[in-house]
């Protein structure tokens, strides 16, 4: 049995059967002892039941009955009359109704002063072992040392497959394993938090890997101080899973949710550094319609994807329009990867002129996706870029596009003066995104000041290690632009021109719409072309589509805008023509030039 790995406890049972039936009229017992000395009952078939239970976790020790005594100092005991022996005191009363009046104990060793536990004959006479019962004990105590070894080794290795040898955590393995073990007959009995740090591949690139470890290893034991008695499983590099399933915790979940959300915002001391991690969580709570574990594992990474576009640094727990809204987002993700397989994605342009007099100042890649006759626009797959992965792929695409057509126009003497790409979070993140930015015109002699980089607030407010900063700093010191792109749809949008460094402004088209018809409206550009005019920022309105628009911009000292009113994005070939056409002055407005 041990050799064939039969569970622990049936080949012990077997072995103290096999020794009653050749040693007759004795009962046999195995207690083993845990890491915290304590005595556990793991077979003895014939003793009876209430003595188990009575045994069960008693220190070890001089006094505590033969089995406690001979573990305690590694020796064997002998008590002939349990009536007499004082080890027994405390016990004697409890073993005597039960006819047993003598017990015989030898330690089991796993090597020299390491008792792992006992193996014992009780007697229902006093006496003690006869020779034949010392032979049979003599070989079971090497069978139970065998058996036990082994099972020390197997739950070693259990151990070292499950548990994350960083943080010590369970890892996905023991995740899968009490996913699948949960009781899904009553709604609302379990919940699972998916959390994911936020920034950590950046603290990571910056501070080195040892930073990074020290910072998983702190985030997870705090996290595993809030779950208590709940478990926080580490099922990735910087993803962690808690499996809720205490009723306090259940009853106040959202409470628990703030709770380990606000333990991830507190300084970090890693050696030489102190951090600032941030973490997002998605929250899925067990209901009558889930049927499966899995299905509420899904509902948890939903609401995670929806919270980091939403609400990161914080939660979101599940609703069933976000499974939608990922099923769209999935959609959208398998569309853009085949058009990035199959050479379907196109660089179109939007001309920047200035208002003055209609001159083209520069142009705005803008991502289509070829499909069958039609071009579809960038919104159209809008979803599928809050996937980093996808996102990443097609920036560098429309890097390496712009930068080819860039040279092309140069070739033909083309005046496009700059050339702007929209880049997201994800990208500035990305390792090595900013040589690839440098290689990717450096290598189409492109100079690097025709380079505009149209970035969102957001991408700032990702940015707690600065490492966004940093890096932009480094290519703006090599002559590329930096434009804050939909200005004023976000948040403390003026605070971050103190901060952050950035050359052009791009007024968002939600203002420009209302412009005309709107005071808020007028007092806010306004307000921001002064502002941006004084810090040396140059300002662009978007979104231009009405002359009426446009003279209310010059008239306000915005210099430049691009919209509708100028022309849609076009092909490559068609922004050479028009570029090469002169003044794109709408005929509406001849003011414009005279007000200029």
């Amino acid at each position: 049995m041990i050799a064939r790995g039969a569970p622990l406890a049936a080949t012990i049972e077997r072995l103290c059967r096999e020794v009653e039936r050749r040693a007759p009229g004795v009962v046999c017992s195995v207690v083993t002892v845990d890491g915290a000395g304590r005595l556990h009952p793991l077979a003895a078939p014939s003793l009876p039941p209430e003595l188990r239970t009575a045994f069960d976790g008693l220190a070890i020790g001089p006094g505590v009955g033969a089995c406690g005594t001979a573990t305690a100092l590694g020796v064997e005991v002998i008590s002939a009359d349990i009536a007499s022996d004082p080890a027994w005191a405390p016990f004697r009363d409890l073993v005597l109704p039960f006819g047993i009046r003598a017990c015989w104990s030898r330690p089991i060793m796993a090597g020299p002063g390491k008792p792992v536990g006992a193996f014992a004959f009780y007697y229902r006479e006093p006496r003690g072992p006869s020779a034949l019962e010392r032979v049979l004990v003599d070989r079971s105590i090497a069978l139970c040392a065998i058996a036990l070894d082994r099972e020390r080794r197997v739950e070693e290795r259990d151990r070292r497959a499950n548990t994350d040898g960083l943080t010590g955590l369970p890892n996905r393995s023991a995740f899968n394993a009490a996913l699948a073990q949960v009781d899904c007959s009553h709604p609302g009995n379990w919940a699972l938090f998916l959390i994911d740090l936020d920034g950590f591949k950046a603290i990571n690139d910056t501070y080195g890997h040892p930073a990074g470890d020290a910072l998983l290893v702190q985030v997870g034991q705090r996290l595993a101080d809030q779950a208590q008695p709940d478990t926080v499983f580490r099922i990735g590099g910087d993803e962690f899973a808690v499996l809720v399933q205490d009723d306090s915790h259940l009853r106040g979940i959202d409470a628990l949710a703030e709770r380990m959300m606000e333990t991830l915002r507190h300084p970090v001391s890693v050696p030489g550094h102190v951090l600032r991690p941030g973490g997002t969580m998605g929250m899925a709570i067990f209901s009558a319609g889930d049927g499966t574990p899995e299905r509420v594992q899904q509902n948890a990474d939903f609401a995670l994807y929806h919270a980091k576009d939403v609400a990161r640094g914080g939660y979101v727990r599940f609703w069933p329009g976000i499974g939608t809204r990922m099923t769209r987002r999935i959609t959208a993700v398998r569309e853009l990867d085949a058009a990035l397989r199959e050479d379907r994605l196109v660089a179109h342009y939007q001309p920047i002129v200035y208002l003055a007099d209609g001159t083209v100042c520069g142009l705005e890649a803008l991502c289509r996706i070829r499909l069958d006759q039609r071009m579809l626009a960038a919104q159209a797959f809008h979803d599928a870029t809050s996937d980093p992965q996808t996102a990443s792929a097609l920036t560098r695409e429309m890097l390496r596009q712009v930068a080819r057509d860039a040279r092309a126009w140069l070739d033909q003497g083309v005046q496009f003066r700059r050339v702007g790409i929209n880049v997201s979070s994800a990208d500035l993140h990305s390792a090595g995104f900013f040589n690839a930015v440098a290689n990717a015109f450096e290598e189409q002699g492109v100079p690097l000041a025709m380079v505009i980089l149209e970035v969102t607030e957001a991408v700032y407010m990702d940015d707690d290690a600065g490492v966004i900063r940093r890096s932009v700093a480094e290519l703006r010191a090599r002559g590329l632009k930096v434009a804050l792109d939909d200005f004023g749809t976000g948040f403390a949008s003026l605070t971050h021109l103190m901060t952050v460094p950035v050359d052009f402004i791009k007024i968002d088209k939600s203002f420009i719409d209302r412009l005309v018809s709107d005071r808020p409206s007028q007092i806010i550009v306004e307000g921001v072309i002064g502002i941006a005019t004084k810090l040396g920022i140059q300002v662009i309105a978007e979104g231009i589509e009405h002359v009426e628009q446009a003279e209310m911009l010059a008239a306000m000292g915005c210099l430049a805008g691009q919209g509708y009113l100028y022309s849609r994005a076009v092909d490559t070939d068609a922004i050479a023509a028009l570029v090469r056409r002169g003044p794109m002055l709408p005929q509406a407005a001849p003011a414009l030039a005279q007000k200029a």
